[in-house]
Parts: structure tokens; sequence; C-alpha cells
């Protein structure tokens, strides 16, 4: 059954690896062979956990040995407006007496349990490895506990030796697709109302972009799934115009989405001024298209022709000191490309862009914004990473945590730009606080001491 669905997320014909593959390509599927080490990316069980933690009301059960919980309380910088449930760490600690006798009547004293103490409106439960392996049948338990409890319990079938990371985010977004949306009608519904899909709200970046949603009249009716509510998320099926943000993780969502109750989808991004407002203006036009009032178009225009004056203003400060800086980007997805965008606005240069974790889409997008020559990596290797900073190649490095060691080593500035920050980058606001981050790293004074030979040299 696992198997069955893990192939049919692989011929996602949403997915725009996929739409690039022969036909005898796709039957084989996007699986490929992990490497010694490969894990250090990300399971599958560890995607699925990143695309629905933020979840906030909902309680994360993990149904296997507690180092798969990891710290749940400030694992990734996912944030609520309400409950902290999410934030709590729940597990069924499996030991080695219940790998013999197996798992399954601890799984389900856990479920009571958390409903019994917190009464959440659904319990999600996560298959990791071990129990996969000696055969608890999570879905039968859970389907068990909801009858007996009253509450929904949603198995989340991704154990991490499925695959990767980005394979868990599919598998998460299957989930709600098989147990979750369309379950629930929503209290209120209009003709604004908007589903975004893949924004985590990470250090509360979709708080920066919903006060002008607001303005123009855009609803947010549900968010999957930062600052997401259970009800509201199954009541997505009522959206009149869905946004996917990460296409790479939850196109087939969408897709789905628009197949089952005929919701049209585009890929936006909240990253920089003019894919801000390019979002903002395409999310109008489709509501309209679908029944909103056709003054909302004005009030999208004109909200965002007041933000990109005072957002220029704003940023005129940065220009001076960013002349000449250049930028080693090494991220993947939507944002390799949309982050370019962003940088160049404030007028920095850009020397390249990792594209490891991009889709076709995402590539295309950033040829046309660059051109064919721009420097895009698929695989660009630590030791060449190093090589560049060393020879003074880019003046900062933008990435995720993993890499950032590779830039202190070479002594080079670095700014995270990846899940664990604790700064919003996205919106009119987002821009400038990322040129803020940047410029404080850049003139950190800590570079000029570090690159001095050491006293005793």
């Amino acid at each position: 059954m696992l198997a069955d669905k893990i192939q049919e997320v692989f011929n996602e014909p949403g997915c725009g690896v996929n739409q690039a593959k022969t036909t005898k390509e796709r039957k084989k599927g996007c699986s490929k062979p992990l490497k010694p080490g490969a894990a250090a990316g990300g399971c599958a069980y560890d995607g699925a956990m990143i695309a629905l933690q933020p979840i906030a009301d909902v309680a994360h059960l993990v149904h296997g040995p507690i180092a798969c919980l990891g710290n749940s309380w400030d694992n990734r910088g996912t944030r609520s407006s309400g409950s902290q449930l999410y934030r709590t760490g729940f597990t069924t600690d499996l030991s080695e007496l219940d790998i013999v006798h197996g798992g399954e009547k601890k799984l389900y004293k856990a479920i009571k349990e958390i409903v019994q103490q917190h009464n959440p409106p659904a319990v999600f439960v996560y298959q990791t490895c071990v129990p996969a392996m000696i055969g608890d049948d999570i879905e039968a338990v859970c389907k068990y506990a909801a009858k007996k409890l009253g509450v929904p319990v949603i198995p989340v079938n991704a154990p991490g030796f499925v695959g990767s990371k980005n394979l868990g985010n599919k598998l998460a977004g299957e989930t709600l697709l098989d147990h979750v949306i369309g379950t629930r009608e929503p209290e209120v519904s209009t003709p604004n109302d908007v589903c975004i899909i893949g924004e985590y709200n990470l250090a509360g970046e979709l708080w920066l972009a919903k006060p002008l949603m607001d303005e123009i009249g855009i609803r947010i009716q549900s968010c999957i799934s930062g600052d997401g509510r259970y009800n509201e998320i199954a009541a997505a099926h009522r959206a009149r115009v869905t946004m996917v943000v990460c296409s790479q993780a939850l196109i087939n969502v969408g897709r789905k989405m628009e197949e089952r109750w005929g919701i049209p989808y585009f890929e936006g991004s909240f990253y920089g001024v003019t894919d801000m407002s390019d979002t903002l203006r395409t999310m109008a036009t489709m509501l309209v298209q679908r029944g909103a009032d056709p003054a909302m178009l004005n009030r999208a225009e004109a909200v965002i022709a007041r933000e990109e004056a005072a957002v220029s203003k704003r940023l005129e400060r940065y220009k001076p000191r960013f002349t000449g800086k250049r930028v080693l980007l090494f991220t993947g997805g939507v944002k390799s490309w949309s982050m370019v965008t962003a940088l160049e606005e404030a007028g920095l240069t850009i020397v390249g862009s990792s594209t490891k974790k991009s889709t076709k889409e995402d590539k295309e997008k950033l040829k046309k914004r660059k051109g064919e020559e721009f420097h895009m990596w698929d695989d660009l290797k630590p030791k060449e990473m190093y090589r560049m900073l060393r020879d003074s190649e880019a003046d900062i490095m933008l990435s995720g945590g993993r890499s950032q060691f590779i830039s202190l080593k070479a002594k080079v500035p670095w700014l995270d730009v990846n899940q664990e920050r604790h700064h919003a980058y996205a919106g009119y606001d987002g821009i400038v606080n990322l040129c803020e981050e940047i410029d404080k790293t850049l003139s950190n004074p800590i570079w000029r001491q570090v690159r001095l030979p050491a006293p005793w040299e």
C-alpha cells in the first residue's frame, strides 16, 4: 500500500521534474539508491514532520524510539498565533521489549493519554523506521483509536527508510488529501478565500504578508501548514484559489485539489519586492475571475504601489553599502530564484545559486531572470565552495545551517536563510529585514579580527 502511494507520488504530473522525463523514465519513478551519509539531508519521516508539524493545535505523536523525536520545542522556526501544542514532543518511546512484542498497544495507550490530557482537535501519528520494520499497523490502530475516542487520529505513513525528505513532504501532502482536506465544512466561506500551500510561517513570515492581504480583501481560509489549524485545513476544499509556495514539496496537493474540487492553483513567492507584488496581483486577479468583487484589483494595485514606494525608500540606505558586494547563494527550491530577485533589488551582485532542490520550473525562472550564462550548481561540492570563498569570489554566503562551517572555515561572512533562522524575510518588510541582517553580517568587526594572523604566528 505504501509502495503504491510512493509510486503515485513519483509519477506526479504537476511536478516539473517528471514533466521533463520520457514515459519510460516516469515509470521508473524518482527513486535513487541512497548513498552512505545521504540521510544527513533528512529522511522521509523528517520531511513529513516538517510539512505537518506547523499545524499548531494538533498533537503530533511520533511512534518510534525517542531519538526520532528530536527537539520538538525549537526544532524549526515556525510560529503560531495561538496554540503551542505543536511544540510539545509526544512519542511512544519504543524500547527493545516493544520491538520484540510489538508497539501497537503502546501506541493506542499514548493516543488515549494525549486525548484525555490535551483534548486536541486531532492527533497525527508518525510512523518511523523501527515500528514499520517490525510490522506495526499504525493505520489500523489510528482507525480503532478514532472510533473509540471520538477524535480524528491521522496516520502519517512515511518511515525514514522509504526515501528522502522531499518524498516525506509529498507523503505528508497525500496524508492531508486522504484523511483531512474535505472532511469538514467551514463556518464561513467567501469568494475571497485562498488556501496557501507550502508556507510554514518560519520566524512569522506569513504575518508580514497577511495584513496586506487583509487590506486588499483576500482572506486566508487555510494555510498548509504554517500557523495552521486542523479544522481550517479540513475545510480547505472551499477555498476559491490555491497558492503553492514550494512546488517541489507539495505540488501534488495543489494539483489534486484542482482535480477534486476545481480550485485553480498558481505558484507564487513572498520573497522580494517584484515577486511579492506579482503574488498579490495574481491572487487578486484569480479571485476576481472566480467571483470576487472586481474592486479588489484596484485595492491590490493601490497597496502594491504604496508598498513598493515605501520599500524603495527604505532600501536606498543599503545600496551604497552593498555596492560591489558579491553573494554566493546556496539554497534551493523557490528561494533559488526568488532570493536572487530580492537581493539584486537591494543592490547586491549574485555570483551564483545552487539548484539542487529546485524544479525544472525553478531553473527556468532563474534562467529567465539571469540568462544562460548565470552560474547554477546542481551539486556544488563543499571543497569547491570552500575554494570559491577562500579565493574571495564572494563577500558573503547565504545558505542553510549545514554549510555554515565551510564559510566560517574560509573566514567569510555567512547568513542563515533557511528554516533555522530567527528573522522573517518575506514580503516588503521582509526584504528590508534581510538587507539589515546582511549589512550587520558584512560589517561585523569579527571578520577583520579572524583574518589577522594569530598572536603566536
